[in-house]
């Protein structure tokens, strides 16, 4: 998708964002992705997880990354404040363009690698008991 950065800069990245009170990875990534594309997204592997540090801000970024199917787009809904678009790139077509961050090629890289891991190695990461 293309998302726009604090300074104006369209960059392409990945739905990414912040778990809700007592909400789920699984039920985060789900939700992410609908806010941000428009497309239902059902997660069928963990394709890894990922730490960058920002080279000039005192912040670090913790990506998990998930493959699996999209359905049921809905083009009327509104995406999220700064998403400019939903686009599905190759990786030639993805290094022309500006990336958020390292992560989102190495992202593409390792589902193209054939990276995967099994759902239930996050299934209930972050959740809380309400």
């Amino acid at each position: 998708m293309v998302e726009e950065t604090q300074n104006g800069t369209a960059v392409i990245n990945q739905p990414a964002g912040h778990l809700d009170q007592g909400e789920s990875l699984l039920d985060a990534v789900v939700r992410e992705t609908l806010e941000e594309t428009a497309w239902h997204f059902t997660p069928e592997a963990l394709t890894g997880i990922y730490r960058w540090v920002h080279p000039h801000k005192d912040r670090t970024y913790l990506r998990f990354c998930f493959c699996g199917q999209v359905h049921d787009h809905s083009p009327e809904r509104a995406l999220d404040e700064g998403i400019i678009a939903a686009h599905w790139l190759s990786r030639k077509e993805m290094l022309k363009r500006p990336l958020r961050s390292p992560m989102v090629l190495r992202g593409v890289d390792d589902y193209l690698a054939g990276q995967r891991a099994p759902l239930s190695f996050c299934a209930d990461v972050f959740k809380t008991d309400e």
